[in-house]
C-alpha cells in the first residue's frame, strides 16, 4: 500500500510540475490499492468538478487495472461497455481519459493510483508521471496496445 508520506510527495510533485510548466490550476488525488483516498490537493482557481474528475480517473484506473490512457482507447472501441461501466461505478468514478495513472513498485506490484485534472488530459498525465518517477516508483499510465 502507498503510505501518506509518499502520497503527499506525489501530490506536491505533480502540482510543482504543473506550476513549472505553466499549466492551468490542477487538482490531484492519490488512492491506495483499495481505492481509498490517501492524499488530495487542488490549486487555487481549480474548477468545481475537478476533485470528482481526478478521483474518478484514479479510481477507474484501479477498477479496471489499466491506466486511463488505455481506457480512453478502449472506450472509443467499446462505447456500450464503457457506458455500462459508468452506470456501475459509484458516484461516476469512471473517467476514461488520460490522467489516471497506476502507481507501481519496480517489480510491478501495485501500490495505488493517482488522478489529475485541470489542464489537457495529456498534461494531467504528464504531471503524475513526473511526480511518480521523481519518488522512485513506476508510473503506469496505460499502454493503449496492452
Amino acid at each position: 500500500m502507498i503510505d501518506l508520506d509518499t502520497a503527499s510527495r506525489l501530490v506536491d510533485g505533480a502540482l510543482e510540475h504543473a506550476r513549472a510548466h505553466d499549466m492551468a490550476p490542477m487538482t490531484v488525488a492519490v488512492l491506495d490499492a483499495r481505492g481509498c483516498l490517501v492524499a488530495f490537493k487542488m490549486q487555487d482557481g481549480s474548477g468545481l468538478l475537478r476533485p470528482q474528475i481526478a478521483i474518478g480517473k484514479a479510481w477507474g484506473a484501479l477498477g479496471m487495472g489499466l491506466g486511463t490512457r488505455a481506457l480512453a482507447v478502449r472506450a472509443t472501441e467499446r462505447p456500450s461497455f464503457f457506458a455500462a461501466l459508468a452506470a456501475l461505478a459509484p458516484e461516476g468514478r469512471m473517467v476514461p481519459v488520460p490522467g489516471g495513472v497506476l502507481i507501481r513498485l519496480a517489480d510491478g506490484e501495485l501500490l495505488g493510483a493517482a488522478g489529475a485534472s485541470g489542464d489537457l488530459s495529456d498534461n494531467d498525465e504528464a504531471c503524475l508521471v513526473a511526480a511518480i518517477e521523481a519518488v522512485g516508483l513506476r508510473a503506469d499510465p496505460g499502454d493503449p496496445d496492452g
